[in-house]
């Protein structure tokens, strides 16, 4: 096959991190080349590089045999170049397709044609079941929706290169299947398309070939035919690595959250979530399954002071909390680690340290009178550092410069730390490599063993499946089934996420 993309000896250098170390790549036109590797291995800065957002401090890059250098994502663009981001490049006060047609605008009689964009990008989120209302804002839209539609704005480019960062974190397994398929067909009409990903069955499962990053090196290209998911994690990790089941609950103690008949307001005056009930116990992981938009990001806010409630109680631990503030709730009994780990999770202009801080800054260890003990909020920075395996160059830098997974490790040490007897996790593996989620999986396991009550909402229906005592799943604000994970398959889960039902049931 033709050559379509070459990186070679490609060199990234940021304060104290060495991103890229002399990477080379080559994809082929008409093929799927899937890029792997631990956070902070140098994948996304690598893909970053290749659009035109950061220069290369050495070597180069060739496009169908011409060498290039990128000044801006534009001049990508131009060359055929698209690509779904891992952190959004959207416009929020803009429509979804205005978005989406952005600097592709159609025009007739010389205007922009708005409803032929619509029509447009409707038609594109129909046939690849990318669920969007083209005529929503972005800024009224949750994390999931938003990542679809990226999707939607390289699909709408028809790019020749196409780079995927993470795009199935949102999806359902019947989304997921039939974007691959998508893929396939972009790969037959000879399109060439880079995946970056961290799950494994999804590289076997759509990869022509893999590469392997680790500490900013390629150190592996293999044939997905002649190897394993074993011997990739390997290659990522340096070790084997063991998926966590968590198993029967030691014991199940007294009720922790109550929640009844909640009901949250959504966009024109329609409810998000409906009357919805459910307790979560001492000693087990409740898992909420739902498609992105369906209404559990509502949901989990209501419950964590985010968003008011409209009707309904959110009981915690015996105590009333519905019309708490967050501070409150917090004090009550409640951490949370929310799905949007740049715009709620954590502050990008803080320092690492200032943000492992949150919430601890008003204790008896951590201040003197109204100062600060600086020595102590070093020890704890430092300790959550080493314990949470958060790759940075320093607790001073600022968090917005971490990449997705090691941010996602600062929310998560920051709150599980707080030993807190209910725990919100949602989404908490978003983004992060293999060996974090074997990490994340096991504290949070070790969380519910010591007697917390775990409130877990992923789009991972796998993840839902190896940790939940309980699967609860939402479809349009509601509550639809609750099923045993040791029983339920994942076909029969995403059936209920898109309000089909199981044969025979």
């Amino acid at each position: 096959m033709t050559t379509e993309l070459e990186l070679r000896g490609i060199t990234k250098r940021f304060p104290g991190v060495l991103a890229c170390d002399g990477i080379d790549l080559t994809a082929r036109r008409g093929e799927i080349h899937c890029l792997v590797g631990e956070n902070g291995a140098g994948k996304t800065t690598l893909m970053s590089i290749l659009y035109g957002l950061f220069p290369p401090d050495e070597g180069e890059m060739l496009v169908r045999g011409r060498p290039v250098r990128f000044n801006s994502p534009l001049d990508a663009i131009r060359l055929g170049l698209g690509m779904v981001h891992q952190a959004f490049k959207l416009f929020p006060s803009l429509t979804v397709a205005e978005n989406v047609i952005f600097r592709e605008e159609p025009a007739k009689l010389g205007w922009i044609d708005r409803k032929g964009a619509v029509a447009r990008v409707r038609e594109l989120a129909d046939a690849y079941g990318l669920a969007v209302d083209p005529t929503a804002k972005v800024e009224d839209l949750p994390v999931g929706v938003l990542q679809r539609v990226e999707i939607l704005k390289a699909l709408y480019r028809d790019a020749s290169i196409l780079i995927l960062d993470e795009p199935t974190a949102v999806l359902t397994p019947q989304e997921r299947d039939r974007l691959f398929d998508v893929m396939r067909r972009l790969r037959d009409s000879g399109r060439t398309i880079l995946f970056i990903t961290h799950k494994l069955a999804e590289v076997m499962a759509v990869a022509d070939r893999i590469t392997v990053l680790r500490n900013g090196r390629a150190v592996a290209e293999l044939d997905p035919a002649a190897t394993t998911p074993e011997e990739i994690s390997r290659h990522m990790t340096g070790r084997d690595v063991e998926p966590v089941r968590a198993g029967p609950s030691p014991s199940l103690g007294d009720v922790v959250l109550s929640v009844d008949a909640l009901t949250v307001a959504g966009v024109h005056g329609l409810p998000s979530v409906s009357e919805v009930s459910f307790d979560v116990r001492s000693g087990e992981i409740v898992g909420i399954a739902a498609v992105a938009g369906n209404g559990q990001t509502e949901l989990v806010e209501a419950i964590a002071g985010l968003r008011e409630a409209t009707a309904g109680t959110v009981t915690l631990r015996g105590v009333d909390i519905t019309h708490l503030d967050v501070a409150a709730r917090r004090r009550a009994g409640m951490c949370y680690v929310p799905e949007d780990r740049h715009r709620v999770g954590t502050a990008a202009a803080a320092s690492v340290s200032e943000n492992l801080l949150m919430g601890y800054q008003r204790t008896d260890t951590m201040k003197r009178g109204a100062w600060l003990r600086r020595g102590a909020v070093h020890t704890h920075a430092h300790r959550l550092r080493e314990d949470y395996a958060i790759r940075v160059s320093g607790i001073d830098v600022a968090a917005g410069t971490l990449s997705g997974g090691n941010l996602q490790k600062v929310a998560l040490a920051r709150e599980m730390t707080h030993e807190a007897p209910l725990i919100i996790a949602e989404q908490p593996t978003r983004g992060v490599d293999i060996g974090a989620i074997e990490f994340i999986h096991t504290r949070l396991v070790a969380a519910r063993d010591r007697g917390a009550a775990i409130l877990l909402v992923s789009a991972e229906l796998s993840e839902i499946q190896s940790l939940a005592t309980r699967i609860l799943v939402m479809f349009e604000g509601r509550i639809v089934a609750e099923l045993d994970p040791d029983v339920a398959d994942e076909a029969e889960i995403g059936l209920h996420m898109t309000g089909g039902r199981v044969a025979g049931a």
